[in-house]
């Protein structure tokens, strides 16, 4: 880690290792901008997963539906809301999962921060 470069707990910083460690990942889910990629991938998750050369890890975290497995496997947030999509799951559900809420708590809580900064 950079001597000026901060971290917050629970996070994966993604700097220039993660983004080499996380390549195939992302590249795989870019690939998901087309809808013909989209219906390979739900049609064959295993093959296609293989074709972009996904290594255990990745793999494992695409099939956990887990953000947070994601980004520890080097994957970038932009790119893995490509591949949420594709199972119906929106901002909300990943902001969720990386609090470890509910959707609706995560939802009150917006909403009340929201409410907050009304207020100042």
């Amino acid at each position: 880690m950079r001597a000026n470069q901060t971290t917050i707990p629970g996070t994966t910083p993604f700097d220039g290792e993660e983004a080499r460690r996380g390549y195939q990942l992302n590249k795989m889910c870019y690939s998901f901008n087309s809808a013909e990629n989209r219906a390979a991938f739900l049609a064959d998750p295993e093959a296609y997963m293989r074709s972009y050369q996904l290594d255990d890890a990745q793999v494992a975290a695409v099939k956990s539906l887990q953000v947070l497995d994601m980004l520890a496997a080097g994957g970038n947030a932009y790119y893995l809301a490509k591949l949420a999509g594709i199972y119906g799951l929106d901002m909300q559900d990943i902001g969720a999962q990386q609090t470890g809420m509910t959707k609706d708590e995560f939802k009150a809580r917006l909403v009340a921060a929201n409410d907050q900064e009304g207020d100042a």
